[in-house]
């Protein structure tokens, strides 16, 4: 699977301390840009509905993902792990943080439809939400 980094999971000295001492496997596939959102800062860097954002893809395997996630804090509700279509085929992870959870002022950004998780993926099918990688 791949996943579509951002932040501080760009870096690849945080990514061998977080993944490095296994279980799970990783690589870095290459600069990405994920259309359709913007990067704001907060206590983390998280996503909002806007033009675009420079990333990195990273492949992981199942266990590593799985870290990821304890990572983002998605059992917390600080993120949600969703599906993002590539461009070039099949879809990315994008961890998207709760702008409520990080201090992000957020004014309509997501629409009332019910959790959280369910406004950015329906705003991901709204928009036309893409990752491209960079050739």
């Amino acid at each position: 699977m791949q996943v579509f980094v951002y932040g501080t999971l760009t870096d690849p000295e945080q990514v061998a301390a977080l993944l490095g001492d296994g279980p799970g496997a990783y690589e870095f596939v290459g600069p990405a840009m994920l259309e359709g959102f913007q990067r704001v800062d907060g206590r983390y860097p998280t996503l909002l509905p806007g033009a675009r954002v420079e990333g990195e893809l990273l492949a992981v395997d199942e266990p590593a993902l799985e870290r990821l996630d304890r990572y983002e804090g998605v059992d917390r509700g600080l993120y949600v792990r969703v599906s993002v279509p590539k461009a070039d085929g099949g879809s990315a992870a994008v961890y998207v943080g709760n702008p409520a959870q990080l201090g992000v002022a957020a004014d309509g950004a997501w629409a009332d439809e019910g959790s959280f998780g369910d406004a950015v993926r329906s705003y991901i099918l709204r928009e036309n939400t893409v990752v491209r990688s960079h050739e």
